[in-house]
């Protein structure tokens, strides 16, 4: 399966860019998104920018992941997530 994440630009040098992904910083290429500016949201797959995306988008997106990650394998709220 493959999945493309959304992630915030923090910087373009030519056709990088530094952003961060949960709060770790990774470079990608734009090559893909020219169009891409700092401060905008891209879904990446595979270290390349595939797509720009609006705020609200992206947000509701990693919203969703994150719920995601506090499930367990049958779909519950995972006992660790009931901590919180």
């Amino acid at each position: 399966m493959c999945l493309a994440v959304p992630v915030l630009i923090r910087s373009i040098d030519g056709s990088n860019a530094v952003v961060d992904l949960g709060g770790v910083s990774r470079t990608i290429s734009l090559t893909l998104t020219p169009e891409a500016k700092t401060g905008d949201y891209v879904l990446i797959h595979a270290g390349y920018a595939i797509g720009v995306l609006d705020e609200a988008e992206a947000k509701e997106t990693l919203d969703l992941l994150n719920q995601m990650v506090t499930l367990d394998e049958k779909g519950q709220p995972s006992k660790e997530s009931d901590s919180t």
